[in-house]
C-alpha cells in the first residue's frame, strides 16, 4: 500500500481526519495525496470566469489544513481537482496509482444525525477503489482485530484480497471471517477458498435478513478495531446506500470500515 487519496471537503473534522490518515500512511511509508474537488456551473451570459479563483481558495484551503497538522515526514502532497465528483477521484486514482481512499463520514458540515453524507456515500458506493471510512474525531491506533463480514466467500477478482492482507500484516492483527447466510445464499457461498482461508484466524456462521444485521448480532462480541465488508450489488449496503446518504439509525460504526470492491 504505497498511495493514499483523502478526499477532504469542509466539514468540522477535516483537521482531525488528515491527522489520522497522515498517522496511517507513516505506518505504511505510503504517500498521501490530499485533494479538494470541485466544479463550475455557469449561468447562460456570466462573463466573469471563476476557474482560477476557486482553484486558488482550494488550494489556500489544503495548505491550510496541512499546516495545522503533524505530518511526521509523510510525502504529503495537495491537489486542487476541477470536474464531477466521481469521474474525477478515478481519473485521479488512476493516474496516482491510489491503492486506498480514506474518507471521512460527512466531508460537509450536515446535520448530526447523517453518518454518512453525499459525498462519502458517492465515494463509497461509485468507485471501485478499496475505501476506508473513518469515524469521525477517531485517533489512529493499531489495528490489532479485524471483523471481516461476507454473505459469500466466493472470490473471482484478482487482486481483491490485498489492501485486507497488507493491513493485517503491518499490524499483526487476528482477522475473525463472519459468514452471513441470507435469503440470498447459494449453494457454495460459503466454501472459503486457500487464499482466505490463511488469512482468518477464526470463522463464524451466522443467518440472518442481511449481511448489516449478522453485523450488529456479532460486533459487539469481536470488539474489532476495523471492520471489513464488500461492495457489491447486492452487499452489504445495497438499500442503505441507494440514495448516498446513510443516517446514524441506519448504520453507525464506532471503528473504521474497509469496503473492498466486489469480490466477483
Amino acid at each position: 500500500m504505497k498511495n493514499i487519496l483523502v478526499p477532504v471537503g469542509s466539514s468540522k473534522n477535516a483537521k482531525s481526519h488528515l491527522q489520522y490518515a497522515v498517522d496511517f500512511a507513516k505506518a505504511f511509508d505510503a504517500r498521501l495525496y490530499i485533494v479538494q474537488v470541485y466544479n463550475v456551473y455557469t449561468k447562460a451570459g456570466t462573463m466573469i470566469k471563476i476557474d482560477h479563483i476557486l482553484e486558488r481558495e482550494s488550494q489556500e484551503f489544503l495548505n491550510s489544513l496541512v499546516s495545522q497538522i503533524d505530518t511526521k515526514d509523510v510525502d504529503v502532497q495537495t491537489r486542487t481537482l476541477k470536474g464531477k465528483l466521481i469521474d474525477t477521484v478515478e481519473l485521479a486514482c488512476k493516474k496516482g496509482e491510489i491503492d486506498l481512499i480514506i474518507v471521512e463520514p460527512r466531508t460537509n458540515s450536515i446535520k448530526e444525525e447523517v453518518f454518512l453524507g453525499k459525498t462519502s456515500g458517492k465515494i463509497v458506493k461509485q468507485t471501485q477503489i478499496p475505501v476506508l471510512i473513518v469515524p469521525e474525531g477517531y485517533v489512529f491506533r493499531p489495528i490489532a482485530r479485524i471483523l471481516f463480514a461476507v454473505k459469500s466467500a466466493i472470490i473471482k477478482k484478482e487482486g481483491v484480497l490485498e489492501p485486507l492482507k497488507a493491513i493485517q500484516s503491518k499490524f499483526d492483527a487476528i482477522a475473525s471471517l463472519l459468514l452471513v447466510k441470507t435469503p440470498y445464499y447459494n449453494e457454495g457461498d460459503f466454501d472459503v477458498n486457500e487464499e482466505l482461508s490463511n488469512m482468518v484466524n477464526n470463522t463464524t456462521t451466522t443467518e440472518n435478513a442481511t449481511t448489516f444485521q449478522g453485523v450488529l448480532e456479532h460486533f459487539k462480541s469481536n470488539d474489532p478495531d476495523m471492520l471489513c465488508v464488500v461492495r457489491r450489488k447486492r452487499g452489504f449496503f445495497t438499500k442503505k446506500w441507494e440514495k448516498n446518504t446513510i443516517l446514524k439509525k441506519d448504520f453507525h460504526s464506532p471503528r473504521p470500515v474497509l469496503v473492498l470492491s466486489g469480490l466477483k
